[in-house]
């Protein structure tokens, strides 16, 4: 159905990257300190076939009290922390019955939802590596004790089973606890009261997203990948503006992009920060150029002159690259080795795309450059070479909407164009939504929140605030009712049990770029008391 890989794994073991230790400093500087919280009270469920849940797997309370469960070999329980958590987990066990003459093995499962349980690690063969289940395997020579784990993990449900004890003895369990630690706590903000409960509902869900993914750095996920990326950060920096206003995390995360550029001045995609500060190899032409629309962001909220200076060579960098790809007519032609990503698909042709995104982040740095009392001419020249390519060979004034140069009309090329202002008035622009809604939907051969993401502000944008709310509703309100407690990676409405990876055990069920509905009703809605 679909092309899995928007790109190919990149290894460029012959890229040489700068560091600049002032900048990686400043970035140390500004780690949050984390904010800890106690979870306990876990109920003990059983899994259950539910026709409404995802892949049809929901769990029930059993009303039983974990201190009267006596468990032996072969026995399982499931435990219900009621809602995502991310922390590291502990639970007291003891031995009852005769003295204990042999170690107790156990494995632990940690999953965010009910359908990673229903499946084994065993069955798991996909392209991302298995390492990333969460699945612990322990042996306990002495009981009592007190069971703790190295590692954090991102989960609702505890599942431990029994491998073996002995015969003459059991185990029971007690005082199930996990300990969070971000950089925010849904506590901090005060709730926000809507007419609309179903988008109360998804704004909420949103935020929660959104804390999940705040450490000391904006995360992807906290189960999988757990990496600062660039994509991501645009989107969550939006959301948090909306909500947290947690300046110093975006700025960290600037200057750690801004630290380690590769020798050609391209900013990766990604990086990592344990054990040390690392650019990935990794590197997507539209998320080098988000740097810009990050940095310009970041402006139009908090105006610190002093940032703007400190990184407006890298945002420079990162547009004369771009610009470098700019033919005689005014058009984008991309190196295959420096993709333009917009969406894990692959069924949609996305040079239109990359016109549009350009235009976009070229319209910030212009901003930027005036702000930084710099001459524009040559930037601005540039942007009407691409806007007047965009309007006249890319745009079917009889559709009335923008294509390819083959002739393909796809929804997220409209989207972008949108967003980047490429049409010549608010008429136009309304004129393309509607075009969209009428032509190209329902929404197909997309399934990830990243993109949705982009569709409904393009609809808020343009005024078509019942359509973008509906689609909130559609995908975002979906996954509520399919059980969701944050909200994940990848959705498609019309395929609730789909996977990126062929199976639910390593997909990321709380991810970043899934939070802007936090953003978007602030925006577009909390002002009208929707």
């Amino acid at each position: 159905m679909r092309t899995l890989m928007a790109f190919k794994f990149q290894i460029h073991n012959d890229i040489q990257f700068q560091r600049n230790e002032q900048f990686l400093e400043k970035s140390r500087s500004l780690i949050p300190a984390p904010k800890r919280e106690n979870f306990a009270g876990a109920g003990v469920v059983r899994l259950i076939e539910d026709p409404i849940k995802l892949e049809r797997v929901g769990v029930e309370e059993t009303n039983e009290n974990l201190s009267s469960l006596l468990l032996g070999q072969d026995d399982t329980i499931i435990l219900d922390f009621h809602d995502h958590r991310v922390g590291s987990f502990f639970i007291q066990a003891e031995s009852v019955g005769s003295p204990m003459d042999a170690p107790l093995h156990i494995r632990l499962r940690f999953a965010e939802v009910a359908a990673e349980l229903a499946h084994s690690s065993s069955e798991y063969d996909g392209w991302l590596s298995s390492s990333w289940i969460q699945e612990e395997f322990l042996h306990i020579d002495e009981l009592p004790a007190l069971i703790t784990l190295p590692r954090r993990y991102s989960f609702r449900f505890v599942e431990i089973k029994v491998l073996d004890t002995s015969p003459k003895w059991k185990v029971r369990f007690t005082n199930p606890v996990v300990i969070t630690e971000n950089a925010v706590s849904t506590n901090d903000i005060p709730p926000l009261h809507l007419k609309d409960p179903e988008l109360e509902a998804i704004w909420k869900v949103s935020v929660k997203t959104l804390a999940d993914c705040m450490t000391d750095v904006f995360e992807d996920g906290p189960k999988r990948d757990r990496r600062l990326w660039m994509g991501d950060l645009r989107l969550q920096a939006l959301s948090n503006y909306a909500t947290f206003h947690n300046e110093d995390l975006v700025l960290r995360c600037l200057y750690l992009f801004g630290a380690m550029p590769a020798s050609d001045g391209r900013i990766s995609a990604n990086v990592f920060v344990r054990p040390k500060e690392v650019a990935d190899d990794t590197f997507l032409y539209d998320y080098s150029l988000f740097f810009i629309s990050i940095l310009s962001d970041y402006m139009n909220e908090y105006g610190r002159k002093t940032v703007l200076e400190d990184l407006y060579p890298a945002a420079k960098q990162q547009m004369d690259l771009a610009l470098s790809f700019v033919n005689p007519e005014g058009f984008i032609e991309l190196d295959e080795n420096y993709p333009v990503f917009v969406d894990w698909s692959n069924e949609f042709n996305k040079e239109a795309c990359a016109q549009a995104v350009t235009i976009y982040a070229l319209r910030q740095f212009i901003d930027l450059t005036r702000q930084m009392n710099q001459d524009p001419a040559f930037y601005e020249q540039m942007l009407a070479q691409l806007l007047d390519y965009a309007r006249t060979t890319l745009y079917d004034a009889e559709d009335g909407l923008f294509q390819t140069r083959d002739g393909e009309k796809n929804i997220a090329s409209q989207v972008w164009m949108v967003l980047a202002n490429v049409p010549v008035d608010c008429e136009q622009a309304k004129r393309v939504m509607e075009n969209t809604l009428a032509s190209l939907f329902p929404v197909r051969d997309i399934a990830t929140p990243y993109m949705y993401s982009h569709i409904t502000e393009a609809l808020f944008k343009t005024g078509l605030t019942d359509a973008a709310v509906k689609l909130m509703k559609d995908y975002w309100g979906k996954m509520i009712e399919l059980g969701a407690d944050t909200f994940w990676e990848a959705f498609d409405p019309d395929r609730p049990d789909y996977s990126p990876y062929g199976n639910p055990i390593i997909s990321s069920y709380c991810h970043a770029w899934s939070c802007t509905p936090s953003y978007l009703i602030q925006k577009y809605l909390v002002k009208k008391s929707i």
